[in-house]
């Protein structure tokens, strides 16, 4: 009988062994259409970013106004996921996430959220998503 139980404590050992030896071997796999890889950097949700899009009270906003209210179904911002600068209302912009607190305080009459929170990489994530 004792023989038995170190046979099987022997055999769970090392299906446990093989496991954590094949979980740190795992790659990275292709992420599945519609989501933003990874790679260990903290990567936006576009599922998130487009409820964020879509939310009047996003940044704080007081105007009753979501991004979706100028930019109706993300109309217009095909092409803003790949530019390196904005010009909103004659002023300049240096990054994406700029020109989205720019918009949360001037439209949406909110307060400027973290450029490097995950709010932000949720709303960047879906805006980059648009270019379809």
């Amino acid at each position: 009988m004792k023989i038995l139980k170190l046979i099987v404590l022997s055999i769970a050992v090392t299906g446990l062994v093989s496991a954590c030896k094949l979980a740190e071997t795992e790659q990275v796999q292709a992420p599945s259409y519609g989501e933003a890889p990874s790679y260990g950097v903290m990567a936006g949700d576009i599922k998130t970013g487009k409820a964020l899009f879509n939310d009047t009270t996003f940044g704080n906003g007081t105007s009753g106004k979501s991004c979706n209210s100028c930019h109706l179904g993300g109309k217009g911002m095909e092409m803003a996921g790949d530019k390196k600068e904005f010009n909103i209302m004659g002023k300049k912009q240096n990054s994406l996430e700029e020109a989205v607190n720019f918009c949360i305080e001037m439209a949406l009459k909110g307060k400027a959220i973290d450029p490097d929170g995950k709010s932000m990489k949720d709303i960047v994530a879906y805006i980059k998503s648009l270019k379809g």
